[in-house]
């Protein structure tokens, strides 16, 4: 999924004609940085990754990402519906326990 991400950097870098120097300068990282985030490497932090996209215009899709959660949403739903398993709350149970 990282080399596939780091494909997809290198190819929007191109299309815009930019050069490694350019993009690593204008995001304020190491061209060695920017090798690693075209090249995929999980070694790369989440910000180098947004710093590059940011430069390529790209950085308002990483707003997408985890939107639209609906494992999540059902998971949720899911706890919301099934009934509590003990009628007795933390501050009974203490009440309880102190007797």
């Amino acid at each position: 999924m990282l080399a596939a991400l780091g494909e997809r950097v290198r190819l929007a870098r191109l299309r815009r004609k930019l050069t490694t120097t350019t993009v690593a300068q204008r995001a304020g990282i190491s061209r060695s940085s920017l090798y690693n985030v075209e090249a995929g490497d999980p070694g790369a932090t989440l910000g180098t990754y947004l710093r590059v996209l940011a430069v390529l215009g790209l950085d308002k899709d990483i707003d997408r990402v985890a939107a639209d959660d609906q494992v999540g949403r059902k998971l949720q739903d899911l706890q919301m519906d099934s009934p509590p398993k003990s009628g007795r709350t933390a501050a009974a149970i203490k009440r309880e326990s102190a007797k």
